[in-house]
């Protein structure tokens, strides 16, 4: 009896690609809504007080964010109140440059719509928010929005 062999093939078989873009794609889309776009992160406490009349703002992409309250790391950073620009703890001098350096990153016509909005913990002392709006109102950001929580007021 004589025996057969089959020739096998030392090629590798094509690697079927057909559905490599809907891959892709479906990776891409699932990535773009898990994705989360954070600007800055908070380093200060920010309780925001509870308001009746809360309106939203129009367009997140012109406003500029001050939060104050105090600090997170009460160890490092000790109890007193402080102002936190984009990811920078500052001192109220320093609100005009951060102002100023976020108007150059605008357009001229965006320049006058832009808003400074004010997240401040319930706590703080309005000594400080003084300080703050006095020097917005130097540099010219007079366009102020406070943060809040929607709520209802319980008398």
């Amino acid at each position: 009896m004589a025996k057969f062999k089959k020739e096998i093939s030392k090629e590798l078989p094509e690697l079927a690609t057909t559905s490599l873009p809907d891959i892709i794609f479906m990776l891409i889309f699932f990535f773009m809504v898990t994705t989360n776009m954070r600007k800055a992160t908070v380093m200060v406490q920010s309780r925001v007080p509870i308001a009746t009349e809360i309106k939203k703002l129009e367009n997140r992409a012109l406003v500029s964010y001050i939060n104050i309250g105090s600090p997170l790391n009460e160890k490092v950073l000790g109890t007193a109140t402080r102002i936190q620009l984009n990811d920078k703890l500052c001192d109220v001098d320093e609100i005009q440059e951060f102002i100023a350096s976020e108007r150059e990153k605008r357009s001229e016509a965006d320049q006058r719509l832009m808003t400074t909005a004010l997240r401040i913990d319930e706590n703080v002392r309005m000594g400080t928010v003084t300080d703050v709006k006095q020097t917005l109102r130097k540099c010219g950001a007079l366009k102020i929005a406070y943060m809040a929580n929607p709520g209802r007021l319980i008398l």
